[in-house]
């Protein structure tokens, strides 16, 4: 079966890559702000609004692709009850990054698989993750070292590089840190047929 990942991101599919899957991909262009504020207004928490993200991703892009497993994949990031996203610039990077310096924060990495449209599948999975408390030394150096490569994800920081670095302790999946619960994905695949069992 044919397998399209409806995102851009280059961490999604190079995970998928690594793990030994084929996909495609095919990003959805859908507005992520009024999605995140209707699942505000409906009482969502975090978790059930990356559900609502990976769904609807997969959703849109699984019309273009007859016959084929569309996979959405989308992440929130919740810190004292605030919702954060990819940062607009550095200067918000920087912000993101002093709110949570010191403080713990949960990441729900949700992903979810569409044929003709219709969701088939989904999955959302915690991650609870402590910053140290770091200088502004520290800070300053790693906003300058990384420049612009921080407004790419949500909390202005990859686990799989520098951004090691801010933290004390991490407590969840690897993978799903970095944006796909892969496991449980590939666990879906292989009872789906999609891959070999």
């Amino acid at each position: 079966m044919r397998l399209v990942l409806a995102s851009a991101s280059r961490t999604r599919r190079n995970m998928l890559e690594a793990a030994g899957i084929a996909v495609a991909t095919d990003p959805a262009a859908l507005d992520e702000a009024a999605l995140k504020d209707a699942a505000r207004r409906d009482g969502l928490g975090a978790d059930a609004c990356a559900l609502r993200l990976a769904a609807a991703k997969a959703a849109a892009v699984a019309p273009r692709h007859p016959g084929a497993l569309v996979i959405g994949a989308d992440q929130m990031l919740e810190c004292g009850g605030q919702w954060l996203d990819k940062p607009a610039d550095v200067a918000a990077a920087r912000a993101q990054l002093v709110l949570l310096r010191g403080r713990s924060h949960t990441l729900h990495s949700a992903v979810a698989a569409a044929e003709g449209g219709r969701v088939a599948w989904q999955h959302v999975e915690p991650a609870r993750l402590a910053m140290r408390r770091f200088s502004d030394a520290f800070l300053d150096a790693y906003i300058a070292a990384q420049g612009a490569q921080l407004c790419d994800c949500v909390g202005a920081y990859r686990l799989e590089g520098p951004g090691a670095q801010l933290f004390e302790r991490v407590a969840g999946d690897y993978f799903a840190i970095l944006g796909l619960p892969l496991l449980p994905l590939l666990a879906f695949l292989r009872d789906r047929g999609a891959i070999a069992a």
